[in-house]
């Protein structure tokens, strides 16, 4: 049986309450540089790079890539393919799945975002030695693994 620590809980040293507040700073600074000029939510937008990836996927292919619930997949892929930036088609073999991919402007669109997010990734990481950018990858990797 291990030993529950006797010292007063610190939330702000708690490591998912950290890992949380970290991710909300790093989703707004980012959302930033898309909301506004293109209208997308965070959300959509980890949609389509997804896409941009790995497609055709599925919403469920986009769930289990993004770890975003079905719900909010659901509702940022409705959005996107009436903003024209996805398209969808039914496997004619079994219509209950759907193959969704970005249009052409919908890749127009990520190919303007993708190096702005990437210029912010960078600024955010710049306060990190390069041994220990190597040491956060590695532990990020460790930590989501499977």
């Amino acid at each position: 049986m291990t030993a529950i620590s006797s010292s007063p809980f610190r939330l702000e040293r708690f490591f998912p309450y950290r890992l949380s507040v970290l991710n909300e700073q790093v989703s707004r600074s980012l959302a930033a540089l898309y909301s506004k000029e293109f209208g997308l939510t965070s959300p959509e937008w980890r949609a389509v790079a997804v896409l941009a990836g790995f497609q055709p996927l599925s919403a469920n292919g986009i769930c289990n890539r993004t770890n975003m619930d079905k719900v909010r997949v659901t509702r940022a892929v409705a959005r996107l393919i009436q903003a024209g930036l996805v398209s969808r088609q039914e496997d004619p073999d079994d219509r209950r799945y759907v193959s969704l991919r970005l249009t052409a402007q919908g890749m127009a669109v990520y190919d303007q975002i993708l190096p702005r997010v990437q210029r912010r990734e960078a600024e955010i990481l710049a306060v990190l030695s390069d041994e220990e950018r190597a040491a956060l990858d590695a532990i990020l990797g460790k930590l989501t693994q499977p």
